[in-house]
């Protein structure tokens, strides 16, 4: 490592070729003064503000950044006033004064008069080809509906498409199941078969783990009764036996084969709305948490195209029926980095394919409830006038892949390079992914492989502590963690204890774990800031009505500093980007946002309002509001 100090003066400037913490300065102290001096000099600068770092061959920069409130993200959160982009990477942090030496009539300079700029928001977990597809089919908007206003809805996007063949299939997405009105009202194909129609049709649940079918779908599906539940999925049935259309997980991969399957250019214009909402909410990296070849493929064209915007990191599916041939299942995914991965993280956004994504069960939200768990879901045994919970015979089903097959994927992955990426909601399901890291750890020790656990819902207690111990990472999704239908129609199936621990990101974080933020879009629309939000307060929206007020469950909670962090470096941390993006400082490349606020020191329900001005990726505007800076 090659570091250049300077230090003296009222500023105590300090440069070098790389970005660096406490560690750096101390070393720079070495360098130029002695061992003796370090703590004296490193006492010169205030934790609340950054000590000014500039590049060597200090020179005019592209683009500059003054008076501004400048969250660096860095080892020690702190801020700076000014800021200075070269060739797309950040060159100085620091004062405005120090900016003097880093302008000419060239530079583009940009007075923030006050406002707060911090890093680009990286999303661990997302599905944004997905995401951009459900932007063009009927869309139920994620909205609690009655029965019967989900049957107008989606008539009237039959009656809007009247033109189309008869037999066409109609696709309806972000159907918020888990908050249908009144709580625990029950939908099945009659739902649908009321319809004014003969087209087959298919309700996809913004969770992703649920379809509703109608009897014409199913037909076409061949679904009967004596259809056998899948590996990995289940298919609901009625006294009668007869499938009721509720499908969970791999019992609606069948639909695939029989949906029209959209164009190349359809992908990639999906692919480019995607992209181009990421830039307005000011995500600046994302990972594809379930990427199929067309995902990849589609973005790849983008990225040839020039029209890739946000730094693209994809994570190839290893399914349940795969577990018996680990090593073709590894060399698929490793076949999918050669074609797509472009190597190291560079200035202009680019594609990284170091991920496997692993589902380890489905979803602990009533009805569903297919979330693997420890202990058993309650059942009513009494009435529903005087109801009587008590431990019931599921626990869900069982963890998709067993131990064995699990642990030789994980280890498998690690020793090709791929950081396994794994979906576990119940508590039983997480604690066999931190078992399967266990058996990773122990055959590779040292290995620099940064497995992630997405969702943790419920953790068991005792399991808290391992995420540090095995350098596990839990991915969470914020916007979960208040009161809503899907977290409060838990209550009866849970029971008082595991509800004070739902969505245990305050308790993970005291445990020591390193959590990143994953937005899951589309199971959720894209609205990072209310993530964040949520992340801080446990509360929902103030307008989302009397029965959802409070904060949710026993659970503290996270600083704004911290769900920052996890949006920003951690999450940078989770995709091996942390030494490039992810904070703001020397060296690294300038992927920033401004924003109309400053999310520190609002009141905390604002941070939900938080507009993004600006986004830049590697150097360059990629998106900016008519009233953003200039």
């Amino acid at each position: 490592m090659k570091v250049l100090c300077k230090v003296g003066g009222p500023t105590n400037e300090w440069s070098h070729h790389v970005p660096r913490t406490r560690q750096a300065l101390l070393l720079c102290a070495v360098a130029l003064v002695s061992l003796a001096l370090a703590p004296k000099l490193l006492a010169q600068a205030p934790p609340s503000s950054v000590t000014a770092g500039r590049a060597p061959g200090a020179g005019p920069a592209d683009r500059v950044y003054r008076n501004g409130v400048i969250f660096t993200v860095d080892a020690r959160d702190r801020t700076a006033e000014a800021l200075a982009i070269r060739d797309g990477r950040i060159v100085y942090v620091g004062s405005n004064q120090g900016l003097v030496p880093f302008v000419d009539a060239a530079t583009k300079s940009v007075d923030l008069k006050g406002r707060f700029l911090m890093p680009g928001l990286v999303d661990g977990h997302m599905h944004p080809l997905g995401a951009g597809k459900q932007l063009l089919k009927c869309s139920l908007n994620y909205e609690s509906l009655t029965v019967d206003e989900l049957q107008l809805r989606v008539q009237a996007c039959i009656d809007h498409q009247a033109s189309k063949d008869p037999d066409a299939w109609l696709e309806v997405v972000s159907w918020f199941q888990e908050s249908m009105r009144p709580a625990g009202v029950k939908t099945s194909r009659a739902t649908l078969d009321v319809l004014k129609t003969t087209r087959p049709i298919i309700l996809h649940s913004s969770f992703g783990h649920t379809v509703l079918a109608n009897t014409r779908a199913l037909a076409l599906a061949k679904i009967t009764a004596s259809t056998p539940d899948p590996v990995g999925g289940k298919i609901w049935r009625g006294a009668d036996g007869e499938p009721t259309g509720l499908l969970e997980d791999a019992a609606f991969a069948v639909f695939s084969g029989l949906l029209p399957k959209p164009t190349a250019e359809e992908n990639v214009t999906a692919a480019t709305a995607a992209l181009q909402a990421m830039s307005r909410q000011g995500v600046t990296s994302f990972l594809d948490a379930d990427a199929p070849a067309e995902d990849m493929a589609a973005f790849a064209a983008v990225r040839r195209a020039g029209g890739l915007t946000a730094r693209a990191h994809f994570a190839p599916q290893i399914e349940p029926t795969e577990a018996g041939d680990a090593r073709s299942a590894i060399a698929r995914v490793v076949a999918f980095a050669k074609q797509y991965d472009e190597g190291a993280i560079a200035g202009a956004p680019g594609i990284t394919v170091r991920n496997a994504k692993l589902y380890l069960d489905g979803v602990i939200a009533a009805p569903a409830l297919t979330g693997a768990m420890q202990e058993p879901y309650l059942t009513n045994s009494g009435t529903t006038a005087k109801p009587n919970w008590v431990p019931g015979p599921s626990r869900g089903p069982a963890v998709y892949f067993s131990a064995e097959a699990l642990a030789t994927l994980l280890v498998g992955l690690g020793r090709a390079g791929i950081d396994p990426h794994m979906h576990a909601d119940g508590d039983g399901a997480v604690h066999a992914a931190l078992d399967g890291i266990q058996a990773l750890r122990k055959a590779l020790p040292g290995a620099d492989i940064r497995p992630a656990i997405a969702h943790d819902e419920i953790v068991d207690p005792a399991d808290f502590s391992r995420y540090k111990l095995l350098g596990a990472i839990p991915v969470l999704s914020f916007q979960w963690e208040k009161p809503a239908g899907d977290t409060l129609g838990l209550k009866d199936y849970f029971g008082p204890a595991r509800m004070k621990i739902l969505e245990p990101a305050g308790l993970l974080s005291a445990a020591g774990a390193r959590i990143a933020f994953g937005s899951d879009w589309p199971v959720d629309k894209l609205d990072e800031w209310f993530a964040l939000k949520v992340g801080v307060t446990r509360t929902n929206a103030p307008d989302a009505g009397p029965e959802y007020r409070g904060r949710l469950g026993d659970d503290p909670g996270l600083s704004r500093e911290a769900v920052i962090r996890a949006a920003t470096i951690d999450a940078a941390y989770e995709l091996h980007q942390d030494e490039a993006t992810g904070s703001l400082e020397v060296g690294k490349f300038a992927d920033l946002i401004v924003l109309d606020r400053n999310p520190l020191k609002v009141p905390a329900e604002e941070i939900a309002k938080t507009q993004v001005l600006e986004t830049v990726v590697g150097g360059k505007v990629v998106y900016q509001a008519s009233s953003g800076p200039h």
